[in-house]
């Protein structure tokens, strides 16, 4: 694997609408992609050297190789 390259983790959308928002690394952290999912779409993503952190909105489960976590929206 790329140094560059991050773990997986994949977001399953328990509804229509959720939103997985990627924000920057470096010293001012911005939005910089975001995918809307319908329920029951699954979207796999890795973190880069772009990206640094996901937010998501909505009802969702994401799993990582950490464990699993269900959003409370």
């Amino acid at each position: 694997m790329d140094n560059n390259q991050g773990d997986f983790f994949v977001v399953k959308a328990k509804d229509n609408g959720v939103q997985v928002i990627g924000l920057t690394r470096g010293q001012d952290t911005k939005f910089h992609h975001t995918e809307k999912l319908d329920r029951g779409e699954v979207l796999i993503a890795q973190f880069t050297e772009h990206t640094s952190a996901v937010k998501i909105r909505g009802k969702a489960t994401v799993m990582t190789k950490y464990g699993t976590v269900e959003t409370d929206e």
